[in-house]
């Protein structure tokens, strides 16, 4: 029992240690500046660097880089109740225990790998990368199952990276080098790169990895999935360049040396002792859960699941229906269909091989540039011989660190953020160019604006529109609208059944109609889909422990498809005069929103988020645009998420603040400020923002003129 007992405690332990940041690791934080600091100054850098920011301004900051959105009223206050010594230690654990986090880096993984829900299979892989967040899987296997994968979309979650370029082997010969590890060989598919080492050989020989991979599409069915077949289709010469007999199979070669397999570099002995480490515990768990009994059990259970979460590798979410594709490979021609691609098997152990440096430079880079603002090598997808690191050192430090923790996210995360040059202001009051010194050292702060996903989500945070705020049937508004009305012809009667045979777009005009008073407005650029990741991974799972049937369908004649149409249809078709009538429709605008972070994406292209910079994920390498638009500051101004988040509900703390006999403007006006910009006002600042709430007919009405104005202030949506 006492053996039993020593494993359970150290089993869980080390679970812990997995999924919540380690002492050790924030003072990583330091290690990391000290590194930083000595490169600046073996560079030549003499410069000062801006201060750190104070506490609310950090709040602020890493709450919007953590979990997508600024703190409320009650994280603020409870922060502020911390002593001062431990606040920001303790803000990064409980941010990283949020479920929001997993949202916020899924978007960040979602970008990097062109994840789209509307393409095949790819909200089942935007869910796979929302669990695998959560569980801290290894950004190593991640990567590994994204590059390899074979099978039906949606099924096989991983494979909508492969999918996603129509399993073209040129297409992802240049986007999986430039994702992976940031190197562009695209430019070598037609000729030499003219500006690198890439050759049109070197390109084809890294295609030839994807070159036996096929994407088949049953339209019948509508069924989408990858095969692996027993010929290339990447060719050498080149089409065009020799004829067609003379063409032979390019055997795969991959682009870079790695470190040599007899050297055994610190990092990769301390990844070796790490990886030692937790599959020992692991097997030490399971032995004694084999032996034990009763309580021990259900105790070394959790244990292992710990262990599990702590690794990433949980199987009731990611191991789908392994034992049920074992039994049915005996079956050659459903075998031949999930035969796995031993070639992109191969390219992605030596892509996410810890010897490979540029894999851990690459993803190191990436999440650096996305914290502090500015990438160690800009772009943040480029290295080339031409296109260095402008700290080397620095550069090497992170991806050291990454490889030895295990590729874990969580640590980089967590050693970045605690760093001085996270926590850097601003270069305030110096020339461009000093300021410009500044930032490329890191010794100041970029201006960094909101991504889309977490400036629509810090408006809902600032006005309470996360939940209601009015009373049910406190904002009862009557609209009108234009429908089409069907009208009989004489003798005739009209029934749905009528409709539907007539294929009238009525009951599509009822349907949208009342889709439009459930949101409150005839049009809306601000709402969304929400995505379940949780249901569309059970969903999966189903659709992998179906037995997959490579159906065959016979090729039918033109007539016999008219046919079938005809058939379908209802075969005699209805017909109907139509006329429009204008109806008037009353609804509750009370609105709620739903996190940017948890819908469809892309989004489409007029909505809040694309608007504000989010991209449609298509072509590789194209960055998120910052840049102010005209119609982001329509939208702000006259947007109904800002305008909602603008009135005060009575549901608010802030409501009782202005209405009644314990009403106080003072601090109505200090919890606005608090609330959207995340400070308390100065003396003058309340003095101007008292004489706004003036001149509104109502003090109500007053406080949501000075609320609008600070969620369109450059201070609400740019990080302090």
């Amino acid at each position: 029992m006492a053996r039993t007992w020593t494993v359970i405690c150290v089993a869980v332990l080390t679970a812990a240690n997995f999924g919540v940041v380690s002492a050790e690791t924030a003072a990583d934080g330091s290690r990391l500046s000290k590194v930083l600091n000595q490169e600046n100054g073996e560079l030549g850098v003499s410069a000062k660097p801006s201060s750190l920011v104070d506490d609310t301004a950090y709040l602020r900051r890493v709450s919007v880089d953590l979990i997508g959105r600024i703190p409320n009223h009650q994280e603020i206050q409870e922060y502020l109740a911390w002593p001062a010594a431990e606040r920001r230690s303790k803000l990064i654990d409980r941010l990283m225990d949020d479920p929001r986090f997993v949202d916020r880096w899924t978007t960040f993984l979602a970008d990097m790998l062109r994840l789209r829900s509307n393409s095949p299979g790819g909200a089942a892989a935007l869910a796979f990368v929302h669990k695998a967040v959560e569980d801290d899987m290894p950004y190593d296997e991640m990567a590994q199952r994204f590059i390899s994968a074979n099978g039906k979309a949606g099924a096989v979650p991983e494979v909508a990276y492969v999918l996603g370029d129509n399993a073209d082997p040129m297409a992802l010969a240049g986007v999986t080098s430039q994702v992976f590890m940031g190197i562009r060989i695209s430019c070598a598919q037609c000729h030499d790169h003219p500006f690198d080492k890439w050759t049109r050989e070197d390109f084809y020989g890294f295609a030839a990895y994807f070159g036996k991979t096929r994407r088949y599409e049953n339209q019948f069915t509508n069924t989408v999935y990858t095969q692996e077949m027993t010929t290339s289709t990447v060719l050498w010469p080149p089409e065009g360049d020799a004829e067609a007999s003379e063409r032979k199979p390019v055997l795969p070669k991959f682009l870079i040396d790695l470190i040599d397999s007899k050297a055994r570099p610190d990092f990769i002995a301390r990844l070796e002792s790490t990886r030692k480490s937790e599959q020992d515990l692991i097997e030490a768990s399971l032995a004694a859960t084999s032996k034990e009994s009763s309580i021990d059990d259900l105790l070394l259970g959790a244990a292992d699941k710990a262990l599990d979460r702590a690794k990433g590798k949980k199987k009731s979410s990611f191991d789908v229906a392994s034992e049920a594709r074992k039994e049915r490979e005996a079956i050659d021609l459903k075998a031949d269909m999930r035969s796995q691609s031993e070639l992109r098997r191969d390219l992605a152990e030596l892509i996410a091989s810890p010897r490979n440096r540029y894999f851990a430079w690459n993803f190191v880079n990436r999440v650096w540039a996305d914290l502090v603002g500015r990438g160690i090598v800009e772009p943040v997808d480029d290295f080339s011989d031409s296109n260095g690191p402008s700290h080397p050192k620095t550069l090497d430090f992170l991806a050291d660190e990454f490889v030895a923790t295990g590729f874990q996210f969580k640590p980089l995360v967590k050693m970045i953020v605690t760093s001085e040059p996270y926590q850097r202001g601003q270069a305030v009051g110096l020339e461009e160019a000093e300021q410009e010194e500044l930032r490329a050292a890191f010794l100041a702060a970029p201006a960094r604006r909101m991504l889309g996903e977490v400036l629509y989500d810090s408006i809902l945070t600032a006005g309470h529109l996360f939940e209601y705020k009015h009373p049910k049937g406190a904002n009862m508004k009557t609209v009108s609208d234009r429908i089409r009305v069907a009208v009989p012809r004489e003798g005739e009667a009209i029934t749905p059944q009528s409709l539907a045979a007539a294929g009238n777009g009525t009951a599509m005009q009822g349907r949208m109609n009342g889709a439009m008073a459930a949101r409150g407005a005839g049009y809306n650029l601000e709402s969304g889909i929400e995505i379940d990741f949780d249901n569309i991974l059970k969903q999966a799972k189903e659709k992998a422990d179906e037995a997959v049937v490579v159906e065959k369908m016979e090729v039918k004649s033109a007539e016999q498809l008219e046919a079938e149409r005809m058939q379908m249809e209802g075969g005699n078709r209805r017909r109907f005069r139509y006329v429009y009538k204008t109806v008037e429709r009353t609804y509750d605008d009370n609105p709620v929103f739903g996190s940017a972070f948890r819908m469809a994406s892309p989004a489409a292209p007029q909505h809040f988020v694309r608007i504000f910079g989010q991209t449609d994920r298509t072509q590789v390498g194209v960055p998120r645009d910052h840049s102010p638009s005209m119609r982001q500051a329509l939208m702000m101004l006259n947007g109904k998420m800002t305008h909602e988040a603008s009135r005060v509900g009575p549901f608010e703390p802030m409501h009782k603040l202005l209405v009644g006999k314990n009403s106080d403007l003072n601090e109505a006006v200090r919890t606005a400020y608090l609330e959207i910009l995340t400070r308390q006002p100065a003396d003058e600042e309340v003095t101007l923002a008292k004489s706004i709430i003036a001149e509104g007919d109502t003090t109500l009405e007053g406080m949501a003129d000075l609320r609008w104005v600070l969620l369109n202030s450059n201070e609400f949506r740019y990080l302090p």
